[in-house]
């Protein structure tokens, strides 16, 4: 079974930064695809970042310019994020995606105070 678990959420301000980590159970390099999505109260769950298997990344565009996804060693997937702003408080989420099924971690909160 699949485990992902995120880390490196927490309470920052507005302009600060954050990065947050995924670790997973197996090498991130057999998955199709790794991401972070997030998801704020009263929202639906939205893409913010996704990297594949050959390293082509794409962003949403509240996140162009400001956060970076990347993966440091073969096991682990980091979003780091900088200027964050209020809007940017939510529960972020770690993705795998394997022949069409999706594995997600627990998700770390982000909280931006204004």
């Amino acid at each position: 079974q699949v485990q992902l678990l995120e880390s490196g959420g927490g309470l920052v301000q507005a302009g600060g930064s954050l990065r947050l980590s995924c670790a997973a159970s197996e090498s991130i390099y057999e998955f199709n695809s790794m991401g972070w999505y997030r998801q704020a109260p009263g929202k639906e769950r939205e893409l913010v970042a996704r990297i594949t298997v050959g390293g082509t990344t794409n962003y949403a565009d509240f996140a162009k310019g400001r956060f970076t996804i990347s993966r440091e060693n073969p096991n682990a997937v980091y979003l780091q994020m900088l200027g964050l702003k209020s809007e940017d408080t939510a529960v972020y989420y770690c993705d795998a995606n394997r022949l069409a099924r999706n594995y997600w971690g627990q998700g770390t909160q982000v909280t931006v105070s204004s």
